[in-house]
């Protein structure tokens, strides 16, 4: 079953435009089905087969001149010079839109790569795991908030129907063996593997680097470069603490979040939707859902995200802030299925501080009814 990607219109108006187009996002997040579905008369070439990867290598430029309508060449951070000769076959070749398509797994390296050799020659779009919204158009989505943070987001979990706990295991492992070892070559995976499952323990929490490396037996100058990597292959985020200081005693740490909760609770061993209910992070994890699928919106229309916490030192605190130059719309987020007046507290107090009258507040929360307040909205 193929769920329609909200992805796939910005990148058909993008590839009128550039000669390269980039789609970056996790491994199994849906890039090759979404490149294949939308540029059909293109070649395919997986540069993970050791063959071809070979070919590429050894001969870059005959590689490229055997394609003759557009080629999509996945997973290119296997072969990251090829980008410098792509280069020269768009300088030479300036009346080709779309006729490149690359995808890639790890956004740090690619990037890197990227605005070096491509620069104004390449579209980068990410592509992350299906959205809420991605999820009902297609009628899709799970029964019960639980069974949606237990199952998680990815396409072969949701569109295939595997079982979430056969699928996230075997994705960790090829993860942590593969992925890893390419992005700092790590001699101890089951080291780094206890580190994943540490920061997923710290899902919604401010990101506490020293604990981390007291806790898993590294320094925090390792636990940072390990941060970076999560943060490269898109396995977490950091989301960062809005920038304004209205109190002038504004906490300046991020908050660590996981793209996708079925991963983050297979990390913390949790084994069943029913699990989900009784988990004392259930409602860091419905959390994590929300701000992760605020970031697949923006991303979802080619934007980079425009999303903030707030919490300052007396205990003030916003879940998330949606910067949007004009105002700022601030937003709690609550796991419970029942409307509390205390919802609101932190959002008045918020607004009154920031002289943030004018825009609206909601809180987003895990009940059915959606209901309109004096204070603000509340979503279901």
């Amino acid at each position: 079953m193929f769920i329609k990607r909200a992805l796939e219109e910005k990148i058909r108006a993008i590839t009128r435009q550039f000669p390269a187009l980039a789609i970056l996002g996790p491994r199994q997040s849906g890039k090759t089905t979404l490149c294949q579905k939308i540029f059909p008369n293109h070649r395919y070439v997986n540069l993970e087969e050791l063959d071809t990867r070979q070919y590429a290598k050894e001969d870059p430029r005959g590689f490229l001149k055997q394609f003759e309508s557009g080629v999509i060449l996945d997973e290119i951070q296997n072969i990251p010079e090829l980008l410098s000769y792509i280069q020269v076959q768009i300088d030479q070749k300036q009346d080709r839109p779309g006729f490149y398509i690359i995808t890639g797994s790890h956004n740090i390296l690619l990037n890197q790569h990227i605005s070096q050799t491509l620069a104004g020659r390449i579209s980068i779009q990410t592509l992350l795991p299906l959205s809420i919204e991605e999820l009902k158009a297609a009628q899709t989505l799970p029964p019960s908030l639980s069974d949606l943070l237990f199952e998680g987001f990815y396409p072969s979990v949701q569109a295939k129907k595997i079982s979430p706990e056969d699928w996230y295991k075997s994705y960790i492992q090829t993860y942590v063996e593969r992925d890893v070892r390419e992005l700092r070559g790590i001699v101890d995976l089951n080291l780094f593997q206890k580190f994943i499952k540490l920061c997923a323990g710290r899902i919604g929490q401010l990101l506490n680097l020293t604990s981390l490396s007291n806790d898993c037996g590294v320094s925090v100058g390792t636990v940072q470069a390990w941060i970076s990597i999560l943060e490269a292959s898109y396995i977490v985020f950091l989301l960062q603490p809005y920038h304004k200081n209205f109190s002038k005693r504004l906490i300046k740490s991020p908050k660590l979040y996981f793209y996708d909760t079925g991963l983050a609770c297979h990390l913390l061993g949790i084994d069943s939707a029913k699990s989900v209910d009784l988990h004392y992070l259930r409602g860091s994890l419905f959390e994590s859902m929300v701000i992760g699928d605020f970031f697949k919106k923006r991303f979802n229309l080619g934007k980079t995200p425009n999303l903030y916490f707030w919490r300052d030192k007396t205990g003030l605190e916003v879940d998330c802030l949606i910067d949007l130059g004009e105002k700022i719309v601030p937003i709690e987020i609550k796991s419970a299925q029942t409307v509390h007046p205390d919802f609101f507290a932190s959002l008045s107090r918020f607004c009154n501080l920031a002289d943030n009258a004018l825009a609206q507040s909601f809180v987003i929360y895990g009940g059915d009814e959606e209901q309109k307040r004096q204070t603000g909205s509340v979503i279901s």
